[in-house]
């Protein structure tokens, strides 16, 4: 998978000067979590994680129900995006990252220089489909190809009537509304997840590589973040953007992919039928848990265009206080209750029994260097 390369690693020591979500006095114990401080875990401290916007509605999640388990650890994150998640791990600015990407080969021998010899695991933590989001007043769902989706994200399709959207849509009345695409301004893995897909399943009609910044001769609008992407594409009439389906909603109406000779309607159900078709990532290291995602599978019922958000911690750290924490924090995403708080509140699909205990495998495999 073709990647822009990492920025210089210093940048990332300006991370530490962002606003962390949940810090201190911010979250005071309420009756609950006094219970639990009384009752429950001993195990203390902070810890601190930087990275995917998608996975933000899931870490809310995470961070809440981790908070009553462990009231006197302090749970740090913040949802910068992939890229500035990955550079701020690899500058040791943070514990772990969240990335809707998983380290290359080139990131994953940085990641030596902080993590000690054995690197770093890419631990899949966050299931989700990304939703193609329109604003078509008065229009729920379409059918598209992704040669269509193509052609709508580098500008080469005008109008909303455009005769290769309406051959997809009989009887639906599409209006004579410029479309205007909006992309993703910071590094991000669901931009990567993205055109790795159309790359994938359309390469005469998107000949770009695969890349966490979408491509500069495409760029129309563009924001910040999941948020910021659908926040805009709500305010304007004809606008589409994809991102994280936990973030795509009324009023936004949203795209069925045509998979095989179907079209398949985004759902956690869907994207997890897709991430039945994986395989691991050739040539990684032992624990390692990267994923090659078939976006060209035709299986019914599955929905390729998906991410895997990953959490990437170190295989090793340089005291056992911050191992648990690590692993403590680590378990519980990946538990059954883990899995099920962030399908509840970000509509992801729970990792599967089988991939869930080769996650925790790799989590128990962190150790103090």
């Amino acid at each position: 998978m073709a990647r822009k390369k990492i920025r210089p690693i210093f940048l990332a020591a300006a991370l530490l000067a962002l606003p962390l979500a949940g810090c201190g006095s911010d979250y005071p114990l309420g009756a609950e979590q006094e219970a639990a401080a009384q009752h429950g875990s001993n195990l203390e401290g902070t810890l601190s994680g930087a990275g995917s916007s998608a996975q933000n509605a899931a870490m809310d999640a995470w961070r809440a129900e981790f908070a009553l388990l462990n009231p006197k650890v302090q749970m740090q994150y913040s949802p910068d995006g992939s890229g500035a998640g990955r550079t701020a791990f690899l500058a040791g600015a943070v514990d772990f990252a969240g990335s809707d990407a998983y380290l290359d080969d080139e990131e994953m021998e940085l990641a030596k220089d902080v993590c000690g010899p054995g690197g770093a695991y890419n631990v899949p933590a966050y299931v989700s489909p990304i939703a193609v989001g329109f604003n078509l007043p008065g229009i729920t769902e379409l059918n598209l190809d992704a040669a269509t989706i193509a052609q709508i994200f580098k500008g080469e399709i005008a109008t909303w009537s455009d005769p290769a959207i309406a051959r997809q849509n009989p009887g639906v009345d599409l209006p004579d509304l410029p479309v205007s695409p909006v992309t993703r301004g910071d590094d991000s893995g669901t931009t990567e997840n993205f055109t790795e897909y159309l790359h994938a399943v359309a390469p005469k009609a998107w000949t770009a590589d695969p890349s966490d910044s979408f491509p500069a001769e495409y760029v129309g609008e563009n924001a910040q973040g999941n948020a910021g992407v659908v926040s805009m594409v709500a305010r304007t009439k004809g606008a589409v953007t994809y991102a994280d389906d936990s973030a795509v909603g009324p009023p936004l109406g949203k795209v069925n992919l045509k998979v095989g000779d179907d079209y398949v309607p985004v759902t956690a159900e869907a994207a997890a039928k897709a991430l039945d078709q994986s395989k691991p990532v050739e040539g990684r290291p032992e624990g390692d848990l990267a994923l090659e995602l078939n976006r060209t599978t035709t299986a019914a019922g599955a929905y390729p265009l998906l991410l895997v958000s990953y959490h990437v911690y170190c295989s090793s750290y340089e005291d056992a206080h911050r191992v648990e924490l690590a692993k403590t924090f680590a378990k519980y995403v990946l538990s059954q209750e883990g899995q099920a708080a962030a399908a509840e509140s970000a509509k992801s699909a729970p990792l599967s029994e089988r991939l869930s205990a080769q996650a925790i495998e790799t989590v128990d495999r962190i150790s103090v260097r």
